[in-house]
C-alpha cells in the first residue's frame, strides 16, 4: 500500500503538469504509455502460447497517439490512423507468412498484433483530441489560458477514479460479488451503483469547476454533466471487466509490474480505454446537436 501511495503522489502531479503544458510532452507520456500497454497485452497472449508481432504492435500503439497530437482533430486524425491500422494488418500478414509459417497460428498472431495497437494505441489517441477540443470547438473564455484542454481530459480521468474509489469502498462494505462471477469475482451490484453515483457527483462537480473556464462548452447544466458521468462511469465499468477478461484468460493477477504496487500499465488505463474515448465522443455529439 506504501508503494501505491507513493506512486500515486508522485504520478498524479506529473501527469497533469503535463496535461496542463499539453501538446507534445503529453502525447510522448501517453504514446510511451500505450506502447507498453500493447506490449502487457501480448504478454498476456504469449500465455495462451501466441506470439505476437511486438515490435510492429507495439510501434504502432505509440504512433496512433502521436499522430492524435499531430492532426488533434478527428477529421485530421481519422486518414492517417486508418491508414496506419491497415498498414499494420498488411505487414503483419506478411512478416506472418515469412516467420510464422500455418503452424504457428498465422491468423491469430495477425489478430492480437492488431488488437493490441487498437487497445492501448487507439484509445489513448483520443487523449490529444480531447485536449484539443476546446481549443478546436472555440469553448474558451478570457480566462481560459493553458487550462482548457486539461480541464476537458479531467472529465473522464474524475467520472473514472471517484465512481471507482466509491465502487470499491461500497462493493467491500456490503458487496457480495455477482457482477461477472467467472470475470471478477469480487465486483457487486453494490459496488456498480456506488461507482454509477460517484460517476455523476464527479461529473457534476466538474462542471461547476470547470464552466467558468469553458463557457462555450456544450454541457450546460450540472445535470447534464451528472448524465455524462454515468455514461463513462459505465464505460469505466466495462473497461476494468474487459481487462479482467483477458488477465482471466491467462491466469494472472496483473498485467505487468512496471508500476509499483499497482501492477501493470493495463492495470492503471483499463477502465480509460473506454471513458477517454466514450467522453471525446459524449462531448462532439453534445457539441454536433447544441
Amino acid at each position: 500500500m506504501a508503494k501505491r501511495w507513493s506512486v500515486a503522489v508522485v504520478g498524479v502531479p506529473v501527469v497533469f503538469a503535463l496535461l496542463y503544458l499539453g501538446g507534445w510532452p503529453i502525447a510522448i507520456l501517453f504514446a510511451a504509455a500505450a506502447g507498453l500497454g500493447a506490449w502487457e497485452c501480448y504478454r498476456l497472449a504469449d500465455r495462451g502460447e501466441v506470439a505476437a508481432l511486438d515490435g510492429l504492435g507495439v510501434a504502432s500503439a505509440a504512433a496512433l497517439v502521436l499522430f492524435g497530437a499531430w492532426r488533434p482533430t478527428f477529421a485530421g486524425f481519422a486518414p492517417p490512423a486508418l491508414a496506419l491500422l491497415g498498414a499494420l494488418t498488411i505487414v503483419a500478414l506478411v512478416v506472418a507468412m515469412r516467420v510464422r509459417g500455418p503452424s504457428r497460428k498465422p491468423l491469430e498472431v495477425v489478430a492480437i498484433t492488431v488488437f493490441g495497437a487498437l487497445y492501448a494505441g487507439l484509445s489513448l489517441a483520443f487523449v490529444p483530441l480531447l485536449h484539443a477540443l476546446p481549443t478546436v470547438s472555440g469553448w474558451g473564455g478570457a480566462d481560459t489560458g493553458s487550462w482548457g484542454g486539461l480541464l476537458v481530459v479531467a472529465l473522464p480521468l474524475a467520472a473514472t477514479w471517484i465512481g471507482d474509489a466509491l465502487a470499491l469502498y461500497a462493493g467491500r462494505a456490503w458487496g457480495h460479488g455477482g457482477l461477472a462471477p467467472t470475470i471478477s469475482p469480487k465486483k457487486s451490484w453494490v459496488g456498480v451503483w456506488a461507482g454509477l453515483a460517484g460517476a455523476a457527483a464527479a461529473g457534476a462537480l466538474w462542471w461547476a469547476v470547470a464552466r467558468p473556464f469553458l463557457p462555450g462548452m456544450p454541457i450546460e447544466s450540472p445535470f447534464l454533466a451528472a448524465v455524462v458521468g454515468v455514461f463513462l462511469g459505465v464505460g469505466a465499468i466495462l473497461g476494468d471487466l474487459a481487462e479482467s477478461l483477458l488477465k482471466r484468460e491467462a491466469g494472472v493477477k496483473d498485467s505487468g509490474a512496471v508500476i509499483p504496487g499497482h501492477g501493470g500499465v493495463l492495470d492503471r488505463l483499463d477502465a480509460l480505454t473506454f471513458t477517454v474515448p466514450g467522453a471525446f465522443a459524449a462531448l462532439a455529439l453534445l457539441e454536433f446537436v447544441s
